[in-house]
């Protein structure tokens, strides 16, 4: 079954590319070989011949590393990121690379050099940024399983703009060795599923310590589809109600709230919480991530990898004109705001205050978790919105992100849940966040959740 498996998971690639765009590379002859190999030992590994899609983002050997954008060029990395490696030792098949907004920048997936990728629910629609073509595939029914990374956000987003789940581990949870970084104190890569079984045993696998990567936590990994057993009883989910107001699309808030209804049919308890930095997370976020970026990013400067631009005799010329051809203008802009954020004269009033403000929002959450579990929120604040709607706008793009920065400004967990459909039949998702390592209450809730009201819909575009 494992060739066929795959085999199919490649064609419906192939085939939906033309309306989605989500994949940059699919590698059906290595795929289909690494899935005869898996059948032919009768493998019985916990992953064996589940075909993954992976953000262009994450590095996978002899595959392609765009990030999505021009200045890496061809760029085809001579080893594997930690969660590859897992993944493939666990018998999994990476199919391909998906399209993302370049060097994860975005909300939208509008930002990738190669195209914006399409909902599969309205394909005039947005899928949500940064890790859009992973979504999609998985949505689309391509794929059981798709990996992308998450900055402020961007499994997250995706993930309820498409319908499905998506998962933000605690930063250190998962190595981010092989991830090209993009804001290293957020950064963490993230796992997209229709199931959350799916989502449980791929964090299973590629979750735990790295020396490869000092970040990671030496904190022991759970059997994560032990915890679903659907017993709620006694579960406290922190409601805020602060975060249900202006900005709210009315059908979001509606729909998170019923959530919370079926949450206390369950057993569950719900207490008020309150998170009162919240509102400056959005701010917080801008300068930290375009500070890390700006830093991150000098890296591709034509000299060492990816792409060089000709006629230029003189060093300096060469690394202005290289970085100008290759980026695309929302990462040009997120570099001068980082640049501009750790400048003399600026340090003091900007960076160091957002990363006091960031301790602030932090001890908000681990004050509101001493009364609760878990807390819920809605995941964006509005449905999947028309491509091309925002890009003129950058700060009304940027607000999409208000209910997701503040996890990974804290480092905890995130887990967007599908919970419905707009009027428009467009996807709506709400966010559960938990204390550090708290992985299995997400699961164990978003199981419980789910198995009463299951999201059961397909998309018009699918395998």
């Amino acid at each position: 079954m494992s060739r066929q498996t795959v085999e199919f998971a490649v064609t419906a690639a192939e085939r939906l590319n033309e309306s989605l765009n989500a994949f940059l590379q699919i590698d059906r002859e290595g795929a289909v070989k690494r899935a005869e190999e898996t059948e032919k030992n009768r493998d019985q590994r916990v992953l064996a011949g589940v075909p993954v899609a992976v953000k262009d983002n994450i590095c996978v050997r002899g595959m392609q590393a765009s990030c999505g954008s021009h200045i890496l060029g061809d760029y085809h990395p001579p080893y594997n990121a930690t969660v590859i490696e897992r993944l493939v030792n666990a018998g999994a098949v990476i199919i391909g690379k998906t399209n993302c907004d370049e060097f994860a920048m975005g909300s939208s997936n509008e930002n990738s050099a190669f195209g914006p990728v399409r909902n599969p629910w309205e394909t005039t629609r947005v899928p949500g940024g940064s890790s859009g073509g992973s979504a999609a595939a998985v949505a689309a029914g391509i794929v059981p399983v798709a990996l992308g990374s998450d900055t402020g956000g961007s499994v997250r987003q995706p993930a309820a703009l498409c319908g499905v789940l998506g998962l933000k581990p605690t930063y250190g949870r998962n190595s981010r060795y092989g991830l090209v970084a993009f804001a290293s104190s957020l950064d963490q890569i993230g796992i997209f599923a229709r199931e959350v079984k799916d989502v449980a045993r791929v964090l299973g696998v590629i979750a735990g310590p790295d020396p490869r990567d000092s970040t990671t936590a030496d904190v022991p990994v759970p059997d994560y589809a032990a915890t679903l057993d659907g017993n709620l009883k006694g579960v406290r989910i922190g409601f805020p109600a602060s975060l249900f107001g202006k900005g709210l699309d009315e059908e979001v808030g509606r729909a998170v709230k019923d959530v919370v209804d079926v949450y206390r049919e369950l057993g569950a308890e719900i207490v008020e919480v309150e998170l009162p930095n919240a509102g400056y997370a959005i701010a917080v976020y801008y300068i930290i991530a375009t500070a890390e970026a700006s830093s991150n990013l000098a890296r591709f400067d034509g000299v060492r990898y990816g792409f060089r631009a000709e006629e230029t005799p003189e060093l300096r010329q060469m690394y202005r004109k290289t970085r100008e051809e290759g980026f695309g203008p929302e990462v040009k802009r997120r570099i001068m705001l980082g640049t501009y954020v750790l400048s003399a004269g600026y340090y003091d009033a900007y960076y160091r205050k957002a990363q006091q403000v960031r301790t602030l929002i932090k001890n908000d959450f681990l004050n509101a978790f001493k009364n609760c579990d878990a807390i819920i929120t809605p995941t964006t604040p509005t449905p999947a919105f028309a491509l091309g709607e925002k890009v003129d706008d950058p700060l009304a793009m940027y607000l999409n992100d208000i209910y997701t920065v503040t996890a990974n400004l804290a480092g905890i967990p995130g887990l967007s849940v599908p919970c419905g459909l707009s009027s428009e039949r467009l996807p709506i998702g709400f966010q559960l966040l938990g204390p550090y390592w708290s992985e299995p209450t997400l699961l164990k809730l978003s199981h419980g959740f789910l198995k009463v009201q299951p999201f059961t819909e397909r998309p018009p575009v699918s395998a």
